[in-house]
């Protein structure tokens, strides 16, 4: 009786799962902490903006070169360097001191991680037979949107956690970010007199008389020195040693992170001196959320540490599982090996090193040029959400790290069941409609539909509303992506690497144009409802774009692998 086959082939997918996953957690985290890092490094919003491009440019241009080192030289090893290399620049993203070297660690994580996918893509192709490709990549695809919403999740209670409990509550001159600012928002009044201001008025009325009229001659500069500064510092350190300054009843209303509302609800006498500082510190950030620094600032060193250390354990664990090709592994039996190769005919240099990046071939394809066109826009478009999405959030609505967490975390989680059900329904299609449009359309219908998510938040203003269509956008986003994947995988024949790593250059680039440019055109005025629209209309070309790819034509022809036009399970 033949041997039944081997499941080594998913124990592969299982690790490259992992590593998609921890290259998200590593890639998005700093989407949360850039407040935190902005603050401590005295970052503008611009400099801000080049810090999240910076890693996509490079991710972006190095995406062929990985690819290429990759057929040349395997996917064991160099999957294994690149999670080791990407995982060290995070962890010493945590010792930049200031914007350059900040700006250089970006770049070269950037170059780190441009080689993921690409090896994960020729992993699929050499592991998977045709019809389990678009799941497969479905399955890594997923491991991402895990890291995204462990980095968007989980990375505020991580900083909060790693800020040390000795961190100072007194307020020093470095933390007032903006101290003219900071004297208006205590002196001046609107009409009518707003919560805030209620509270900002009585913390002023607390101080002494002299340091009262200081204060307000402060409001009237441009800006402080020094000297100026460290004397409004301590100011309001009258206000922070106090014990049992703030009540909840003149807070309600009032954004507060979920520490400080917790330490409110305690009785005063069972507070110690400590907790009755830190938050009375807390409440001051939340009445003063751009002048003063966050007490949390602390804790962005340490998580980048911390998430860096568990590349060691993923490189490991990629290096012990996975081959090059199945007839390589001595746990890959024989009939496993048939199962994968299918229909193939055997060749003697399938483990032949490839030459070069079939560039001719590439330039010459109209179905891999329309690909990386629908890349670009998907990504303009996608970006946004594992980006600026916190910015919005805390900009427009003032919402706690906490409450943060919960709202930018919950797309990525619905774009899991995108990435699972759209590997599953572009195979479906390839076995019932054929390869063309079993591939082509759920690319060009799930991009109408996130454009339709963006329109639909554009005239809302509701914040869980605008979380709804968000997650829209990353379901139909991720509903595309394994058709994507898959196509490459079924036209790029031995150089799948290469080819993938192309199209992920040109999507890449559209990711990093993206904070500039929403950057310039949310500008100061903060005109978001501009950022969807101009979402929205990326997408629309995306989908135009992807409607005219065809997984039929190989694009290397002299490919001894020939696709069919029908492909029947």
């Amino acid at each position: 009786m033949p041997a039944s086959p081997s499941h080594v082939r998913y124990l592969v997918v299982g690790s490259a799962f992992l590593m998609s996953a921890l290259l998200y957690l590593d890639r998005f985290c700093i989407s949360i902490a850039e407040v935190y890092i902005q603050q401590d490094l005295g970052l503008t919003d611009r400099q801000v903006g080049w810090m999240l491009s910076a890693f996509f440019w490079t991710y972006a241009l190095g995406q062929v070169p990985a690819g290429w080192l990759t057929d040349r030289f395997g996917s064991r090893l160099m999957l294994t360097i690149y999670i080791l290399a990407w995982s060290l620049l995070t962890g010493l993203t945590g010792v930049a001191g200031v914007f350059a070297a900040l700006l250089l660690l970006r770049f070269g994580f950037g170059f780190a991680q441009s080689g993921a996918y690409p090896t994960a893509a020729s992993i699929v192709s050499k592991w998977m037979p045709l019809q389990a490709r678009g799941r497969a990549s479905g399955i890594i695809a997923v491991g991402g949107r895990v890291g995204g919403f462990l980095a968007l999740s989980a990375t505020g209670y991580v900083l909060i956690w790693l800020t040390p409990i000795s961190t100072p509550t007194e307020l020093r001159k470095s933390d007032i970010l903006d101290g003219t600012q900071l004297s208006i928002e205590l002196t001046e009044r609107s009409d009518p007199v707003t919560p805030e201001e209620t509270v900002r008025g009585r913390c002023l009325s607390a101080l002494d008389s002299d340091t009262q009229e200081r204060i307000r001659s402060f409001a009237k500069r441009q800006s402080l020195s020094a000297e100026e500064a460290t004397s409004l510092a301590e100011g309001l350190n009258q206000v922070i040693g106090q014990p049992g300054f703030f009540s909840t009843a003149e807070l309600k209303g009032i954004s507060l992170e979920k520490e400080a509302t917790r330490l409110l609800g305690k009785p005063t006498s069972e507070l110690t001196a400590q907790q009755s500082q830190r938050l009375n510190r807390l409440v001051l950030e939340g009445l003063h959320r751009k002048s003063i620094k966050k007490l949390y600032v602390a804790g962005w060193r340490p998580m980048m540490f911390a998430y860096g250390s568990l590349g060691l354990f993923v490189a490991g664990l990629v290096w012990w599982s996975c081959r090059n090709n199945p007839s390589r592994h001595p746990w890959c039996n024989e009939a496993e090996v048939t199962l994968i190769r299918g229909d193939k005919p055997v060749k003697r240099d399938e483990d032949k090193k490839l030459g070069g990046v079939p560039i001719v071939p590439l330039l010459c394809s109209r179905s891999m040029w329309l690909c990386c066109v629908s890349q670009w826009f998907t990504n303009i478009g996608w970006v946004f959400l594992m980006t600026w999405a916190p910015r919005y959030f805390l900009s427009v609505h003032k919402v706690s790290v906490e409450e943060l967490a919960m709202m930018v975390a919950i797309p990525p989680l619905v774009g899991w069941a995108g990435m699972l059900s759209g590997g599953g329904v572009t195979d479906a299609l390839v076995n019932r409609i054929g390869l063309r449009w079993g591939r082509a359309l759920p690319m060009s219908l799930s991009r109408f539909a996130a454009m339709g998510a963006y329109l639909a938040v554009w005239a809302s203003p509701s914040p869980w509303f605008a979380v709804a269509m968000f997650s829209v956008v990353a379901f139909a986003t991720d509903f595309g992506t394994p058709s994507i994947w898959a196509y490459m995988q079924d036209a790029g024949g031995r150089h799948v690497g290469s080819i993938l790593g192309w199209g992920n250059m040109w999507g890449n680039l559209g990711a990093a144009v993206t904070p500039p440019l929403l950057i310039w055109i949310v500008g100061d005025t903060e005109r978001w409802d501009l950022a969807f629209l101009t979402c929205a209309t990326a997408f629309l070309l995306s989908g135009l774009a992807a409607a005219g790819i065809n997984a039929t034509i190989p694009i290397v022809p002299d490919e001894e692998e020939t696709l069919e036009a029908e492909v029947v399970g």
